[in-house]
Parts: structure tokens; sequence; C-alpha cells
């Protein structure tokens, strides 16, 4: 999978008003946009939870772009409305004085990120197949977005198929997502960071990464703490195993 855009948000743990993103997605978020694509809806918890249990990958960081932060700014006042992800309608409580200042909030996002994703499911006998998820890629049931929905992709998100004994294997099998860096030797990166689950076996100089990045689908939170290892890897040993790939 690639995931790229002008804009992309990997949401990490959100603090009051501050939405802060990481440099890999997290596997919540790689279960939302599958669904999306499968035409899931949002009470369907028991069916996101599963996909989501299913899920293992591995992510590389093609180009990290530029981080920015978005300052948000909205004035509400006691009798307004909104749509809540639980589909119903929320009105607002509290004093008539607590409406006298604007609502105020902070996202941050990657400009011009590219992110190779190398994913499978286990239990293959079970629905959806990696080729059901393949094909509502390609032809999803509704507009799909990386991350926050103004985060629209710039290219086709599946991007082939291939076969290795490790995820790790299969990042270093697949190339480099093209970028106007690759036509300046002196602005090519000598490394590529890379994200792995802690089903793999850690590479040399691989560190544990701890985060809180599956959501608990029928409460609607986020919980527990996933263990996954990141690390550099040398753009000779990916370019070298494309090629003996070739």
């Amino acid at each position: 999978m690639r995931l790229e855009a002008p804009v992309v948000s990997f949401g990490d743990v959100m603090i009051d008003a501050v939405g802060p993103v990481s440099d890999f997605p997290s596997c919540s978020m790689l279960t939302g946009l599958l669904a999306n694509a499968l035409g899931y809806r949002r009470e369907q918890g028991a069916l996101l939870e599963r996909l989501q249990q299913r899920v293992t990958y591995g992510a590389r960081l093609d180009h990290a772009g530029e981080r920015f932060t978005e300052f948000q700014t909205a004035q509400l006042q006691h009798d307004d409305k909104g749509w809540t992800t639980r589909g119903r309608v929320e009105g607002r409580a509290g004093g008539t004085n607590t409406y006298d200042s604007p609502h105020l909030r902070y996202r941050d996002h990657n400009a011009d990120l590219r992110c190779t994703v190398a994913l499978r499911l286990f239990d293959t006998s079970d629905a959806p197949t990696i080729e059901d998820i393949a094909a509502a890629l390609d032809s999803p049931s509704r507009p799909l977005f990386i991350g926050r929905k103004a985060c629209l992709p710039a290219r086709r998100i599946a991007d082939g198929w291939v076969e290795a004994p490790s995820i790790f294997e299969v990042l270093l099998r697949t190339p480099i997502s093209s970028s106007p860096d690759a036509q300046s030797a002196w602005r090519r990166p000598s490394s590529v960071r890379m994200s792995l689950p802690a089903s793999e076996r850690c590479p040399d100089g691989f560190r544990e990464h701890r985060a809180c990045e599956r959501r608990d689908w029928v409460a609607g939170v986020h919980v527990g703490e996933t263990i996954t290892y990141r690390g550099e890897v040398p753009l000779d040993r990916i370019a070298a195993a494309v090629q003996e790939v070739v």
C-alpha cells in the first residue's frame, strides 16, 4: 500500500485540544481506511474489531515531508447542535458565559509525506480476504482519506503483491516511492525509517516502540499498548534487494 497525499495525518494520542501525529500509521487508522473502502459502518463494532484483530503490517517512511500545525477556531452557541460518531444529534450544556469565547484546537499534519505499508491478514480463510481488500481500495464504497477527511490520497493506494518470508523482507524488496528527491543525489537520504510488528524478528539497530494504536471499536475508545520496532535501514539494502528480485 502507498499512503501519499499533499497532506497526511497519522493521528497519535490526543491531549485536550491538541491533536499530534506520528510518522507511521496506526493499526486503528489502517483498519478504518480498509473498513471505509469495504463499506463498513461505525456502528458495526464487532465487524471492525474482527478486522483489526486480523491486520498486521509494517511501514517504511519513504519521505518524511514537513510537519505543521493547523489552528482551528469556531464560535459555538448554546443552541448549536452537531452529529456525533454514534449517529445521534448532540446538544450543548453549560451556562451562557461558557460560550463567550471561541472554541480553539490544534491539529498537526505532515505535508508531502510518502509511506509504504506492507499489509497481511491473519486467518486467511475468513472474510474479507486480502484480495477483497485490494479490490475495495481500487473501487471503494466511499471516498477514502489518509487520517483526517481533508487528507485525500494523491495516488492509487493498493500497489501490488509481494511474496516474502517476512514483512521486513517485503519492505526491502519494494522500491522506494518516486519523489523529486530521487532526481537529486545530494538530497537523497542515505537511509529510510521502518516500523515493524512485534511478531517479526527485530533487525539489528531497531528499538522497541510502545504506543496506544488499537481501538476498541465497540466502546469507541483507544485502549492498551502496542509494541513495534523502529529503526533505520540503509537505502542501498533496499536497492540491492530490489535488484535481486528483478
